[in-house]
C-alpha cells in the first residue's frame, strides 16, 4: 500500500507546494524577454486587436516602465525593440513613441507597489463579454485564480489617454488581480510578469466560458470555500512561473525571433 494514501488533503497540498518550489528554480530570462514572450504568447492566444492594448513591466529604477513601441504589434515586439519610459511616458531608451493610452498604467504602478506587470488587451471574447455589461462569473475549476479577484468597470469612461481615466481605472481595480472594463477589454495586474501573462490567458479562456454557458442556461455558483482553496492553490507564483514556462516555450517555437539569445 502507498506511503501517502492516508494523508489528508491539506497535508499533501503542503507536501506539493513544497515539491514545486524546489522543482521549478528562478527563471533564464530577462525582464526584457519575458515581457517579449508575453507580447507573443498572447498575441497567439488571440490578444491581438491591431495596435490596440498594452503590456507593460516595472524596469529596474523607480518610476520606469518597458512598453511596446506604438506602431508595433504583438507579434512584432522583440527584446530589442522594447521601450523604457517614464511615468509621463517620456522614452528613455528605445526608437519611437509609447502608446498614449499607457498613462492608466502609471497610475496603477503608483498605487499598487505590489504590481509588477500590466497587461490591458481586447481578446475577443473579453470585448464581446464587455459589451453586455456583466462582470466576469468565474464558475469553472481552471479559472479558479481570478475568483473573486476581477473587478468590474461598468461605465466605459472613454478613451484611456487622460489622468481621469488613470484615477477611474486604478479605482475600479482596487486591490484585485483583474478587471474587466464594460465596453472596452481587461486590465491584469500582476505580481510578476508570469502571473500577469498566465491571468490574462485564463481571463480570456473565462469570457468564452461564461458566454457559451449563458448562452446555454444559468450559470451555477462555486461553493466559497472550495473555490477561495482553489483561488489559493491555483495563485502561487511557483504554479505561474509553470505556466508561463510553457507559454514561452510554445512562443519561442513559432516565434524564434522574439529575443536574440
Amino acid at each position: 500500500m502507498g506511503n501517502t494514501l492516508n494523508d489528508s488533503k491539506p497535508v499533501l497540498m503542503h507536501r506539493a507546494q513544497a515539491a514545486m518550489a524546489a522543482e521549478f528554480g528562478g527563471s533564464p530570462w530577462t525582464t526584457r524577454q519575458k515581457l517579449a514572450l508575453t507580447c507573443r504568447a498572447l498575441y497567439d492566444a488571440g490578444h491581438d486587436s491591431g495596435l490596440a492594448g498594452q503590456i507593460t513591466a516595472r524596469a529596474e529604477q523607480p518610476g520606469t516602465y518597458y512598453t511596446q513601441r506604438l506602431g508595433l504589434g504583438f507579434d512584432e515586439i522583440t527584446e530589442d525593440n522594447l521601450l523604457l519610459v517614464d511615468e509621463d511616458l517620456e522614452v528613455l531608451e528605445g526608437s519611437g513613441m509609447a502608446n498614449p493610452a499607457n498613462r492608466f498604467h502609471s497610475w496603477i504602478y503608483r498605487a499598487r507597489p505590489d504590481v509588477q506587470c500590466i497587461v490591458h488587451t481586447h481578446p475577443f471574447h473579453v470585448a464581446a463579454l464587455s459589451m453586455l455589461e456583466v462582470p466576469l462569473i468565474v464558475s469553472q475549476m481552471d479559472i479558479a485564480p481570478l475568483y473573486d479577484d476581477c473587478a468590474f468597470l461598468p461605465e466605459w469612461p472613454g478613451v484611456p489617454v487622460g489622468n481621469e481615466e488613470g484615477e477611474i481605472i486604478t479605482a475600479a481595480l482596487g486591490d484585485k488581480k483583474a478587471v474587466l472594463l464594460a465596453h472596452h477589454g481587461h486590465v491584469v495586474a500582476g505580481a510578476s510578469i508570469e502571473e500577469a501573462c498566465s491571468l490574462a490567458v485564463l481571463i480570456e479562456r473565462g469570457a468564452k466560458l461564461q458566454l457559451a454557458a449563458m448562452a446555454a442556461g444559468t450559470i451555477a455558483p462555486l461553493p466559497d470555500r472550495l473555490a477561495r482553496e482553489a483561488h489559493d492553490w491555483t495563485l502561487t507564483p511557483k504554479r505561474s512561473q509553470a505556466n508561463f514556462a510553457y507559454y514561452a516555450r510554445r512562443a519561442l517555437t513559432r516565434h524564434p525571433d522574439a529575443i536574440s539569445q
